[in-house]
């Protein structure tokens, strides 16, 4: 059945969706994605740690005086930022890891906003069942803001990354992000221009030959970036973008699939709702 609710309703699914879709990623980050984080900052810790170390006690009191008062005149002195991950931290890791679940919350809950915007107004230009039309959305949604830049400008854990560059590397982000979705459009509107052709292969290739042409040439025409030191372990950088990756897939899955079981609920024929009342 197509999707026909109105707007208000589909307003209402998509965050109620998208608060369960941000709790489930929240719980899959502190599980898989937390142990990478704090081994990632043990690594930062203990390369700060022989500089720390190496100046006399009086010199390195004097040298962290001297630096929170120049950077931070409201404040008073505190250790060195190679202490900014443990205790002395102005969050600590506690308040870090409930914050994390306060974060992916939110940030469910704005997805599954624009969520239903984007099924309100793709439902117009779409023939697909209400269900559908979510896993639908869904997967295109995590492959144009995921897939495509992280593919690109993949994710590093805390200990990686020059503080200095962060600014360029957040528009270039940015700028991927823009890149998967002016990619998946494309994609979608050649996939409507070929919906009447009679080769099934034709349908399904001509899409996806938009789809990689336009990533590949924006590949080409963004910059590359590569601040991971040698000395970094490759296992730990591995599992900490895997992880990355699977948190937000957890996040699109379970936005789509709640976004759809929703629909199919709200959709039920009468007749089953009262047999289901006179059940219970």
């Amino acid at each position: 059945m197509p999707l026909t609710d109105a707007f208000t309703k589909l307003l209402i699914r998509g965050l109620l969706a998208g608060l369960v879709a941000g709790l489930l990623a929240g719980a899959v980050a502190f599980v898989i994605g937390e142990p990478h984080i704090d081994a990632a900052i043990a690594i930062e810790e203990s390369a700060s740690a022989p500089a720390e170390h190496s100046a006399t006690p009086h010199e390195h009191d004097a040298a962290s005086a001297h630096t929170d008062a120049t950077e931070h005149p409201d404040q008073p002195a505190t250790e060195s930022s190679g202490h900014s991950h443990g205790d002395d931290a102005l969050v600590s890791r506690d308040g870090q890891r409930f914050g994390l679940f306060l974060a992916t919350t939110l940030a469910g809950l704005a997805l599954g906003a624009i969520f239903a915007v984007v099924a309100h107004y793709a439902r117009r230009v779409s023939n697909l069942s209400g269900p559908v039309l979510g896993l639908c959305l869904a997967g295109l949604g995590w492959l144009a803001i995921e897939a495509v830049p992280f593919f690109k400008y993949p994710a590093n854990p805390p200990a990686v990354g020059d503080p200095d560059t962060i600014d360029k590397r957040t528009w270039l982000w940015l700028a991927s992000v823009l890149l998967g979705l002016l990619a998946v459009g494309l994609a979608a509107y050649a996939a409507r221009i070929v919906s009447a052709h009679q080769f099934l292969t034709v349908r399904i290739a001509v899409p996806l030959l938009v789809f990689l042409v336009v990533v590949a040439i924006g590949y080409v025409a963004l910059p590359g970036i590569n601040e991971v030191g040698s000395d970094f372990p490759a296992t730990l950088l591995w599992e900490f973008r895997v992880s990355s990756l699977a948190i937000q897939a957890t996040l699109w899955l379970a936005l789509g699939l709640g976004f759809a079981f929703l629909t199919e609920r709200a959709n039920r024929p009468s007749g089953q709702r009262n047999s289901l009342a006179d059940a219970r």
